[in-house]
């Protein structure tokens, strides 16, 4: 049976994903609980939302939920605010229905109000927000809650088991898959959300002093009045929640049934989820993707799946949560750095500048379709980004060049990108979460995978003539 908000069971669930970020008490006086929508962009199952409710409820007061946008964070273009904005509209749209007053702020051009979160937070009682470690999140949410005098906690929502369950860095998927795997049947119990019940007065309201978008304008307009990278188009694939269950469903009926096959053939289009920007965003819960799969195939049958979204997607939370410099080589184990101090000085077979490689300007035509898939659409299929990374550890002059031009490429141009699953993966290319394998040059004792061999898993020459085409205008 699903769980209400007030059941013994949310409560556990709130006590290991809410931590408060300042040592504030509540305010009396205020007027309303502040949800400060960061990284969770979406009103079903979001439990810093959860929190928010419960609190509102418990004080007798309204709720107030902000989004803001602004275009200071790294990489910021068209593609990522395009994404945002768009879900952002269905939300404003269905947060009435559900009892919620909703609000997005875009602030255009560097210089223009920086403090909007600031003054809502002055009247509130309480502040909450997301908890996510990734994507300038943590830092900003750090120097908001030292400078507001009431109570922030920030509240995670990106994993269906909490991340707080495992204090430490996991060392594989090995160890952490166990764990969570024992944890999964539990966390994915639904939960009834009540509504809050008091409402947002409209005088209330309109008393916010808040130039809040207004959504019947033309969004391409608004993106191109922002001081951002207009070099970085939208991508074809559709944002919001409708396009994400719509796609979930999809994949479902379709593609799951034959997953493990149709997983590693990077032209089959379908084949995989293609979940991660919709995951990424916060625009579905990972816990709603791994109910559908189960309740289309069962649990056996979605075991290769539900490896990936749960054990694989915590494992890269995890990573960022407990391990420090996660976007560095430091985060690489100690035998990491001793191959690579051994081979530091090898012969490369190419070396490219990240200019050359952002252009897809590389001696390979599959390295090239890979890239061309990404600047394109804003992802690159699961087995391709093994080795569209794996490829330019070896192309860079050195292990840290090759590790920055990654998270260069995969944060200005995926839409997944700024993710903990992003640099997990990156990370791995250069051997976290596995083992010394047999020596080579360059590769020293990591993992290699050669370009060459994608030739004989699947139809690498179809994979190529469909992203290397000249209509793709790249």
């Amino acid at each position: 049976m699903p769980h209400l908000l007030t059941s013994a069971f949310v409560r556990d669930q709130l006590a290991l994903r809410a931590r408060a970020v300042n040592a504030h008490p509540e305010r009396s006086d205020g007027e309303y609980v502040l949800y400060w929508m960061q990284s969770t962009h979406r009103l079903e199952e979001n439990w810093a939302l959860r929190l928010a409710t419960r609190e509102a409820n418990r004080l007798g007061l309204p709720v107030v939920i902000h989004q803001g946008l602004d275009p200071t964070y790294e990489h910021a273009n068209d593609r990522i605010h395009s994404f945002i904005l768009h879900n952002a509209r269905e939300l404003a749209a269905r947060a009435a229905s559900l009892g919620y007053r909703y609000q997005f702020v875009l602030r255009r051009r560097r210089d223009d109000d920086r403090r909007v979160v600031d003054r809502l937070a002055a009247r509130a009682a309480l502040v909450v927000t997301d908890d996510f470690p990734t994507a300038g999140i943590a830092e900003r949410t750090r120097r908001f809650a030292a400078r507001c005098d009431r109570r922030v906690v920030a509240v995670e929502s990106h994993a269906i088991v909490p991340a707080a369950l495992f204090e430490k860095a996991e060392y594989a998927a090995r160890t952490l898959r166990p764990k969570v795997m024992a944890h999964l049947a539990h966390a994915l119990q639904p939960v009834i959300d009540e509504p809050p019940r008091a409402a947002v007065a409209d005088a209330l309201w309109s008393s916010l002093e808040v130039h809040r978008l207004d959504f019947t304008t033309d969004l391409a307009a608004e993106i191109a009045r922002c001081e951002i990278d207009h070099t970085v188009p939208p991508a074809p694939l559709p944002s919001g929640r409708e396009a994400a269950m719509t796609r979930l469903r999809a994949f479902c009926e379709v593609a799951l049934p034959d997953y493990d096959t149709r997983r590693g053939e990077p032209a089959d289009a379908d084949g995989s989820s293609r979940m991660s920007p919709y995951l990424h965003f916060g625009q579905v819960s990972a816990a709603e993707v791994a109910r559908a799969a189960i309740g289309a195939v069962g649990r056996a049958r979605a075991e290769r799946f539900l490896d990936e979204l749960v054990t694989w997607r915590e494992l890269a939370l995890n990573l960022c949560l407990r391990t420090p410099n996660f976007g560095t080589l430091a985060a690489l184990p100690d035998w990491v750095h001793r191959t690579m101090d051994a081979h530091a000085g090898d012969a490369r077979e190419a070396v490219y500048s990240l200019e050359q490689l952002e252009r897809a300007e590389t001696h390979h035509p599959l390295w090239n379709a890979a890239q061309n898939e990404l600047r394109a659409t804003g992802v690159i299929h699961n087995v391709m980004r093994m080795y569209w990374g794996k490829s330019v550890l070896t192309w860079s002059a050195t292990y840290a060049d090759a590790m920055r031009y990654l998270i260069h490429l995969n944060d200005k141009w995926a839409l997944d990108g700024r993710d903990p699953s992003s640099y997990a993966g990156i990370q791995w290319c250069f051997g976290k979460f596995d083992r010394p394998w047999g020596e080579r040059p360059v590769w020293g004792t990591i993992r290699s995978m050669s370009l060459e061999r994608a030739y004989k898993k699947f139809d690498a020459r179809a994979y190529e003539r469909r992203w290397n085409g000249e209509e793709l205008g790249l």
